[in-house]
C-alpha cells in the first residue's frame, strides 16, 4: 500500500521526567480497584454506549489500567498503547476508525483481541498539570462521538483528576 507505514510507539512527552515523577507522587499504581474510578468508568461505558471503558495511566514501560470494564488485562505495553498518544496533548484524542489510521492500523490491538477501532482518551492530569494518562472509552467498530458526548467524557475526566489528586492526603489536596 502507498504511503504505508507500520505502526509507530508514541514519542515521549516534553515533561516526561517531570510527568513521571507526578505519575509517582500520586502512589496510585498498583494498587487494587476502587468504587470511586470503577463507579466512573462504568457510568462512561453506559452513557457512551462503550462495551470497554478505562482509566489508564502511563508509567515508563507500560499503560496500567486503575480500572476497567470490557477489557480483561491488567496492563498492556506503553509502545501499543494509545493512551500514550492521548497524553501528548491538552484535549480528548479520538481516533474514529483505527484500522484507516496509519498510527494503528497494525496495532496488536487492532489486528487481535480486542479489536479496537475506535478511541476516545480524555487525558488525566496529576495536580501539578502533567498528563499522567486518560479516561478512556473504546469500540470494535468505528464510530464518531458528538459535541455531547465528547462534553460527557470530559466531565468524567474531571472526576477521575479529582479523585487523582485526593489518592495521597499527604500532599496537602
Amino acid at each position: 500500500m502507498l504511503g504505508w507505514r507500520p505502526m509507530q510507539a508514541a514519542p515521549l512527552p516534553a515533561d516526561e521526567d517531570a510527568r513521571l515523577r507526578a505519575l509517582q507522587a500520586l502512589m496510585v499504581l498498583d494498587t487494587p480497584p476502587e468504587e470511586r474510578f470503577d463507579r466512573v468508568v462504568r457510568f462512561a461505558a453506559e452513557q457512551l454506549d462503550m462495551p470497554m471503558a478505562l482509566v489508564s495511566l502511563i508509567d515508563g514501560e507500560r499503560q496500567w489500567f486503575k480500572s476497567r470494564v470490557g477489557l480483561d488485562v491488567p496492563e498492556t505495553g506503553r509502545d501499543i498503547a494509545f493512551c500514550a498518544h492521548a497524553i501528548l496533548q491538552p484535549e480528548t484524542f479520538v481516533v474514529e476508525d483505527a484500522l484507516q489510521d496509519g498510527r494503528f492500523a497494525d496495532n496488536p490491538l487492532v489486528t487481535g483481541a480486542p479489536h479496537i477501532r475506535f478511541y476516545a482518551g480524555a487525558p488525566l492530569s496529576a495536580p501539578g498539570g502533567e498528563r499522567v494518562g486518560t479516561l478512556c472509552v473504546l469500540d470494535s467498530k468505528p464510530r464518531a462521538l458528538g459535541t455531547v458526548e465528547l462534553a460527557v467524557l470530559e466531565a468524567l475526566r474531571t472526576l477521575v483528576d479529582e479523585a487523582l489528586a485526593n489518592e495521597n492526603p499527604e500532599d496537602g489536596a
